[in-house]
């Protein structure tokens, strides 16, 4: 009886060490990704900012400027794209919308970004682009992968269309939630100006013809959950400037944008509760669940030695069932 014990149990320990290297390395990432279909809206604002009026093209002090971001799946784009890479892949639609104190737009940039859903890492596709121009992207943006790690990523800037490295600058406490701060800035560039501006009938064609060119500047930071790669929190202290050409009237530069953008409290709250419950689940799948079969597969091979050890005597001889034992028999 102890030895059919004993082997039950080395089965089990068998089954549960196979198990936690397979949960870990096989179903982990392919249970821990992005949804094809997900949705996410953020605000953040720029309390007193410095904007442009594109009526007199003079900066003046705002209140306060608004910028909704949306992040919408494309399903239908991603089976489609898959298709044709031979990958899986998440297609995301992408707005970033500016509106000043009255409510009126200032600027609005769509981007389609394609990526792998567990690493975030970029997948190349003709339909890559930002702000209807198509682009090759390098780099993460919007979110870091499950399980980041200590170190600096290259992250994607939509407004100079290049990525370049944002910095870990270490660990932090968010809101009881452990997180690890990241920081990038990017110098003056030359930029694009956006396809649609403020102005009914300006065209970004129209400003360049002029002479005027738009220069930008940011640093910018983000305190991210490392288990999820979910940013928690984010801000940008965020400048543009309009310079030279005949638009400027004489003038060297203007500022069309200066302020410090912060992510507004009622989102903040939103997703540092909604990362905490996701959290739970990715330490199961990538932590818990994996060492404890491995645990558990090492403590019934204990047991099973030690069932399979009692079935033997001092004198090495196995035990035998009380019935129809060779020593009861009649000679």
């Amino acid at each position: 009886m102890r030895r059919k014990v004993a082997l039950v149990l080395l089965a089990l320990a068998v089954c549960c060490a196979a198990l936690s290297p397979l949960l870990r390395w096989y179903a982990f990432p392919r249970l821990a990704r992005v949804p094809a279909h997900h949705y996410q809206a953020t605000v953040m604002v720029a309390r007193d900012a410095t904007l442009l009026d594109y009526a007199t093209m003079r900066a003046r002090r705002v209140p306060e400027v608004t910028i909704v971001q949306t992040l919408r799946g494309d399903v239908e784009a991603a089976e489609r794209i898959g298709r044709d890479t031979g990958r899986d892949v998440v297609v995301w639609d992408a707005l970033s919308h500016v509106q000043g104190p009255d409510g009126e737009m200032v600027s609005r940039i769509p981007e389609r970004y394609v990526f792998d859903p567990h690493t975030q890492e970029p997948v190349h596709a003709e339909e890559e682009a930002v702000d209807g121009e198509p682009v090759r992207r390098r780099g993460l943006e919007f979110k870091w992968p499950f399980l980041t790690e200590k170190r600096d990523y290259a992250y994607f800037d939509a407004q100079t269309r290049v990525a370049t490295p944002i910095h870990y600058r270490g660990t932090r406490d968010f809101r009881g939630v452990e997180v690890y701060y990241f920081e990038q800035t990017i110098p003056w560039t030359r930029v694009e100006f956006p396809r649609t501006l403020p102005v009914e009938g300006l065209t970004a064609e129209a400003v360049e013809a002029t002479g005027t060119t738009r220069w930008y500047t940011t640093v910018r930071r983000f305190w991210v959950e490392p288990l999820t790669g979910a940013p928690v929190y984010g801000e940008e202290t965020h400048r543009e400037e309009l310079r030279g050409g005949t638009l400027l009237a004489g003038r060297d530069r203007v500022t069309a944008f200066s302020g410090h953008v912060k992510m507004r409290e009622d989102y903040v709250r939103h997703t540092v509760d909604a990362v905490a419950g996701q959290r739970l689940l990715v330490l199961l799948l990538s932590s818990h669940l994996p060492w404890g079969l491995a645990v558990g597969a090492g403590a019934l091979l204990v047991l099973a030695l030690r069932a399979e050890a009692r079935g033997v005597d001092p004198g090495g001889r196995r035990e035998w069932p009380r019935r129809g034992r060779p020593d009861s028999a009649v000679p």
